[in-house]
């Protein structure tokens, strides 16, 4: 007779208002367009809607003309019955630099008080000591914090580094752990494998989170549930496949009548895809969802970049006129990435690594021109890398700058009060200082316009000398 397995129903967390949709239209959605399928979202009973941070902060002050903590609050106000989530660079909060603690703790603060229950947080270098204030911070105000894990090969990246990463997260005070595989790199076997350790190392639930560029991935989450995975993120299928995730609908299905069954409703999944569907055609339509992010990329396993790297690198290319020497970078994408101590490539690690690349074959000869980034990345002002700089490359682009050992964090002085006086003129509720403190220029240009929408007065006409104002 057959062994009977233990009812284990997979949680779905549901990211078409993050990151399937920064993943394929360059985080584009407008909150106009998520609030009216909010209500019926709100009843699928996902474990947890992914709706903010990451690169919609910044692409709704700098592209849509948005308050990006209005959005939040409005959806906190739909989803009365689901979990809202959001991704957090660490140290880095949402932007690309290291921040003062006390910005971080702040931030942390008003995202939970404006709506988020789980704060999904990640270093770009899977450096601890950059996810610590960030964790503190969340636990102390009852959020779930959930630490993930950059997920990456190379030889430093053995079964017993993720086992010991994995120990480090849980003692840390995580709630729960995610696998974060940005470029779509783990296989279905491997996913077996590395389930299967983590699970043995941590009690803490495991969320796998990966993308389809390589085209695995929905096998890669059928092994990985299989061998004791807890939450899986999908999207809903008009804003899945591609560069990101599965497609909820077919994840739903394929642990239908299985111990795995999620319980979800297709009818109900397939109004929300029907709400969405014009949306796809639209963006397909104007060229914003480029059929390039479609398909299977098989160079993303054989180059481990990530997809939304790959398209950076074209548009960096072809402004330059080089686009011919697209096979040379994507070659020296991983040369540059071992000089650089093998981080994984996620955000900011796969913007540096990636147009030092560029720079290194476009200008002939290998960090002949190197950016402040890459400088900033081998003096250590990012963290701490799995394995040591190639001496020569750090020499060639530091010179005798001492780099720094301890978390570059200890080094910043508290920022909040200086930024609180730098933007006082703009400030109309507490959050701006924090969307200023991330993005001083864009968030200004966005509160001349927010002012200008309300007075109806544009700024940039004012004669200031003489406080004359058009009208």
């Amino acid at each position: 007779m057959a062994e009977k397995i233990e009812k284990k129903p997979i949680k779905i967390t549901e990211t078409i208002l993050r990151d399937a949709h920064q993943s394929l239209i360059a985080t584009r959605m407008t909150t106009e367009q998520m609030l009216p399928i909010v209500d019926k979202m709100d009843q699928v009973g996902f474990h947890a809607v992914e709706c903010w941070g990451g690169a919609t902060f910044d692409a709704s002050l700098r592209f849509l003309k948005e308050d990006p903590w209005e959005r939040l609050r409005k959806l906190r106000a739909g989803f009365k019955n689901t979990k809202l989530q959001m991704l957090f660079r660490g140290q880095n909060i949402l932007g690309y630099n290291h921040y003062a603690d006390d910005v971080v703790e702040y931030f942390v603060q008003k995202s939970i008080a404006n709506g988020i229950d789980i704060i999904r947080i990640f270093d770009c270098l899977n450096d601890m000591r950059n996810l610590e204030t960030a964790v503190k911070a969340a636990n102390k105000e009852n959020g779930h914090a959930q630490i993930a894990l950059s997920y990456t090969l190379g030889d430093a990246y053995t079964l017993d580094y993720w086992k010991d990463m994995a120990k480090k997260i849980e003692d840390l005070g995580a709630k729960s752990l995610c696998i974060k595989d940005m470029a779509g790199l783990l296989t279905p076997y491997k996913a077996t494998e590395l389930v299967t350790a983590l699970k043995e190392s941590v009690d803490i639930p495991i969320d796998l989170h990966t993308h389809y560029t390589s085209g695995v991935a929905s096998m890669t989450y059928l092994k990985a549930v299989e061998a004791g995975c807890d939450i899986i993120d999908t999207a809903m299928s008009p804003f899945a496949l591609g560069t990101s995730q599965p497609a909820t609908e077919v994840m739903v299905e394929t642990f239908r009548g299985t111990p795995y069954d999620t319980g979800l409703d297709q009818n109900l999944l397939a109004e929300i895809a029907e709400y969405f569907r014009p949306m796809r055609e639209e963006a397909l339509a104007s060229g914003l969802m480029n059929t390039k992010v479609l398909g299977v990329n098989i160079k993303t396993l054989m180059y481990q970049v990530p997809g939304g790297m790959l398209s950076n690198l074209v548009s960096q290319l072809k402004e330059m006129g080089q686009e011919d020497k697209y096979e040379a970078v994507l070659e020296e994408v991983p040369r540059v990435r071992k000089d650089f101590g093998e981080p994984p490539l996620v955000t900011p690690s796969s913007q540096i690594v990636g147009t030092q690349a560029v720079l290194n074959v476009v200008s002939g000869e290998r960090y002949k021109m190197v950016t402040k980034e890459s400088k900033k990345l081998l003096s250590g002002e990012f963290g701490q890398t799995v394995k040591p700089f190639n001496p020569e490359v750090q020499k060639k682009c530091i010179g005798d700058t001492k780099p720094i050992t301890c978390r570059p964090a200890d080094l910043i002085k508290p920022q909040l009060a200086d930024i609180e006086k730098e933007m006082a003129q703009w400030k109309q509720q507490d959050e701006d200082v924090l969307s200023y403190a991330l993005f001083p220029q864009v968030a200004t240009e966005f509160f001349k316009y927010r002012e200008a929408q309300k007075t109806k007065v544009d700024p940039t006409l004012a004669d200031k000398e003489n406080k004359v104002y058009p009208v």
